[in-house]
């Protein structure tokens, strides 16, 4: 269903890819952006050279306004904004938590573009919990901004389905497109009147928390679906990882399946002619690893790995 937005002046606070596309849309739907509002410039890359935010390379390619505030709450992005007159504040991956003068600035408040179906991943990583916990849909929720994490009244929601094989990389791209065309519907409704705010359902929360490197440590216990799911989902950072002898192996790619050969206790593993390691994993399950990188060197095949060690078995996780 095509719509027509009412043209409004809109502050837009967003900082890394996620945040282009509802940026761009916003854009193209002919509203006036009056400020992009993202984090500071961070160092990056192994020669750590400051990296402007995605959002902040948009906007200057346009020559629009930004702002790179290191604080958001002592009153001084509430003052530069303010004089800005907005009628709303977008919000899509800023990553700083707004205080009640941001919340309260705009006629139609703060409106955040959240990359899952609230109140389902709360957080900082919804996308990713969502494929690594096996989910098979997942979308995105335009929400009025509150004091809360997360907790504020549901606007609009769209549904996306994961994919089998699905990353939470290759999934991020495509719910930023769709918030973006959320957004912009959920702000000519508020506009007109036409939504009707919902309260989330607090027997339904499930919390999305930053991650740790320690989640990306395989667990062999788990069923193999458990351990490719998070593959995907903590795919680049913090990853997928075992020990052998000692030694990081990361798993970069792998699949579950009926694996003969896969026996033993958990974690251990043995060469599957012409496919790659099956590894016994909890259950009775298997995983088919089919790529690796071994500690300090560049990523190869399973099978050249093995072929390196000289070895047809071995046990990971030791």
């Amino acid at each position: 269903m095509a719509y027509t937005p009412t043209a409004m002046r809109i502050a837009f606070l967003g900082t890394p890819a996620f945040a282009v596309p509802p940026l761009e849309a916003l854009h193209r739907a002919g509203h006036e952006l009056v400020a992009v509002v993202a984090q500071p410039d961070r160092p990056a890359g192994r020669g750590q050279a400051l990296r402007e935010p995605a959002t902040k390379a948009w906007a200057r390619e346009r020559g629009l306004p930004v702002l790179q505030p290191e604080k958001v709450r002592d009153g001084r992005l509430a003052a530069e904004l303010g004089a800005l007159r907005p009628d709303a504040l977008a919000v899509a991956a800023y990553g700083r938590i707004l205080g009640p003068d941001l919340l309260r600035l705009a006629p139609l408040g703060a409106v955040n573009v959240h990359g899952s179906l609230l109140p389902r991943w709360r957080g900082a990583a919804p996308v990713q919990w969502a494929v690594a916990s096996g989910d098979r849909e997942t979308g995105v929720t335009i929400m009025q901004m509150d004091e809360g994490l997360d907790t504020g009244d549901l606007l609009l929601q769209r549904t996306l389905p994961i994919a089998p094989g699905d990353t939470a990389l290759a999934l991020s791209p495509r719910l930023a497109a769709l918030g973006g065309e959320a957004l912009v519907e959920a702000l000519d409704g508020l506009a007109r009147g036409t939504i009707v705010p919902v309260r989330q359902d607090p027997t339904k929360v499930t919390l999305a928390r930053i991650l740790a490197r320690e989640d990306g440590r395989v667990d062999w216990s788990r069923p193999a679906s458990e351990i490719e799911a998070r593959l995907r989902g903590f795919a680049p950072w913090p990853g997928a990882f075992t020990t052998l002898d000692g030694r990081l192996l990361k798993l970069l790619s792998a699949t579950v399946g009926d694996l003969p050969g896969a026996a033993g206790a958990p974690g251990s593993a043995a060469r599957l002619a012409g496919r790659g390691l099956a590894v016994a994993c909890g259950g009775g399950t298997a995983l088919l690893v089919t790529r690796v990188q071994p500690e300090g060197r560049p990523p190869q095949e399973a099978l050249a790995f093995l072929n390196g060690l000289r070895r047809e078995a071995v046990t990971l996780g030791t």
